[in-house]
């Protein structure tokens, strides 16, 4: 599917669609509907218990949305949080820079300074799409949005423009009060907000995004990570300046690309998210390292988590790992004017930083564009079952007051452990096809047989497997142990590895 094809599926199944869309809608703001929220919640919760749940050093907090100046002075985001424009001098709209110059086939590096996109546009005679005037001098553009805090407006705050810096604001506190070691994680999922000049590509680009965290605090000298869980494990990475894709193991990636141990283990940590827990297919997926003005700053290993993504045209950045060494909270030790080392075993250490960073709504875009698979006239979403919005769908096979009633008992049996559905409307095929295009990966039919007791199938039901469409019959009184083996997500189990 394309952008559009995914947009008006996603409208039409109860997904997601643009904000305020009664006043004509507003870009790069999105509101989920009934069934896109259950999705992107059972995302939260599955990447919750895989990266958060399995280690007793990592901890989930919440921040607040708003957040003062200081903070975001000494971060750097109130002077570098900037992204390069372009103005018509004619008709006055306004472009991001590196979208536009990449759209007009003339694409330059993330670090690109205004000068040179200047010199680029001069050299290539590039105008303005809309009307065909030159361009003024490109400039940059902070793209936090700034709010005041109080009646007489002297206090000025923005709205966080990612939720990283909660988890560096309460490090301090939330080590001193839990057991005092590193490695230590604080972990957010929450909104962040950024005044885009360009929002595009559905949930790609917004102006309000839901982010998933993990700030994992070391000392470099001593963090040791069991690598023979992970040695021999392959991913496909593009190292920088090879600019090749390459399959290696994660020891090749120590020993022959210099990557820090605890740095490759996570690559093969969120390798085998997507791949074994999400389901993303081997040849789909890849880690982009960044280098020299493509990463920032501070990062000294910075890797592009992508995701082949059709509607997106190849691709495109889901996540990102990146090793930031201690800027953070030296900049907050700096900033705040206290000092945010601590004390592990009578040493004073300035923690590092690792960062696990996830954008929750590419992927939740992104599991619609993998996922959504065709079988002549037959759609379905075919997602892991922990990632689908209801574990089951129960369907009484005619509306016969004794059928009806059975499958209304078994519902409210079931309902006491499982997100279910329910449909008696249309032919028994027609609500399998509704079930199927939201990826409900059980459709339960509850028959005559299932309530003659002169039958040989009395007390049975027939379980409907959605990708294969195969029909198994099954005692009522199986059916909870069934659900509860084939739809919860247990991290200890197959993915012990990551402990």
């Amino acid at each position: 599917m394309n952008i559009d094809e995914i947009l008006a599926f996603a409208k039409s199944r109860g997904l997601f669609w643009q904000s305020a869309e009664i006043y004509g809608s507003a870009a790069g703001l999105y509101d989920y509907g009934h069934i896109g929220a259950l999705i992107k919640r059972r995302f939260e919760q599955v990447w919750l218990s895989y990266f958060i749940d399995t280690n007793e050093s990592y901890h989930l907090i919440e921040g607040s949305n708003m957040l003062p100046e200081k903070p975001l002075i000494a971060s750097g985001h109130a002077a570098r949080f900037n992204d390069i424009i372009m103005g018509c001098s004619k008709c006055g709209t306004y472009y991001r820079a590196d979208v536009l110059l990449a759209d007009l086939g003339s694409p330059v590096s993330e670090g690109a300074t205004p000068d040179e996109i200047d010199v680029m546009v001069v050299q290539k005679g590039l105008k303005c799409p809309k009307c065909k005037a030159p361009f003024l001098k490109s400039k940059p553009f902070n793209m936090m949005l700034d709010l005041y805090l109080g009646p007489e407006k002297s206090d000025k705050g923005y709205l966080r423009p990612e939720t990283a810096q909660s988890s560096y604001l309460n490090f301090y506190r939330e080590f001193n009060i839990l057991r005092k070691a590193l490695p230590f994680g604080l972990a957010i999922i929450g909104r962040a907000y950024r005044n885009e000049i360009s929002p595009r590509q559905g949930l790609y680009r917004m102006r309000e995004l839901t982010q998933a965290e993990l700030q994992i605090f070391f000392d470099p000298n001593t963090w040791k990570v069991d690598m023979d869980k992970v040695n021999d494990r392959k991913v496909t990475v593009v190292t920088y300046g090879k600019k090749v894709t390459e399959r290696k193991t994660i020891a090749e990636l120590v020993r022959d690309d210099d990557i820090p141990e605890f740095y490759a283990y996570h690559v093969a940590m969120i390798d085998a998210f997507y791949r074994d827990v999400i389901g993303v297919p081997e040849d789909r997926l890849r880690f982009l390292e960044k280098g020299g003005d493509e990463k920032a700053f501070y990062n000294k290993v910075h890797m592009d988590i992508e995701v082949s993504v059709d509607s997106w045209g190849g691709f495109k950045e889901v996540g990102g790992l990146h090793y930031r060494g201690d800027y953070d909270l030296t900049s907050h030790s700096k900033g705040s004017m206290q000092d945010l080392s601590v004390n592990i075993e009578d040493k004073k250490v300035l923690p590092n930083v690792l960062e696990l960073s996830f954008g929750v709504d590419r992927n939740i875009w992104m599991l619609i564009d993998v996922f959504h698979k065709k079988d002549g006239d037959r759609s379905f979403l075919s997602l892991a079952p922990y990632l689908a919005p209801y574990q089951a769908a129960i369907f009484p096979l005619q509306k016969d007051e004794r059928i009806v009633g059975e499958a209304n008992s078994i519902f409210n049996d079931l309902r006491q452990y499982f997100k279910l559905c329910t449909d008696q409307s249309g032919s028994i095929g027609r609500r399998y096809a509704r079930v199927d295009e939201i990826g409900v990966p059980f459709g339960i039919t509850i028959d005559f047989d299932t309530i003659t007791e002169s039958s040989p199938n009395y007390r049975t039901v027939t379980v409907r497997i959605r990708d294969d469409k195969k029909q198994v019959r099954m005692h009522v009184d199986e059916l909870r142990e069934f659900l509860d083996s084939n739809t919860r997500f247990n991290p200890f189990n197959k993915f012990t590895g990551f402990k």
